[in-house]
């Protein structure tokens, strides 16, 4: 999903090598995600029930434009 790339792929420029080692498996895993599910959470439209996917999910969009 291209709205997808548009998100991630900044933060995978600028911001995935300042991640823990715990938060780049954790990144790692969000993205085997169903796009829809994580085009929801990425744009506030369906909560993220995953803890660690949510955390990680503010921090990217503090790192990114939307």
């Amino acid at each position: 999903m291209l709205e997808l790339d548009v998100i991630f792929m900044p933060f995978v420029d600028d911001g995935f090598n300042d991640l823990s080692e715990a938060d780049k498996v954790i990144f790692e895993s969000l993205l085997t995600s169903d796009d829809p599910d994580l085009y929801a959470w990425l744009m506030g439209h369906q909560a993220c029930h995953n803890a660690d996917y949510k955390r990680l999910i503010e921090h990217i969009l503090s790192r990114v434009k939307v």
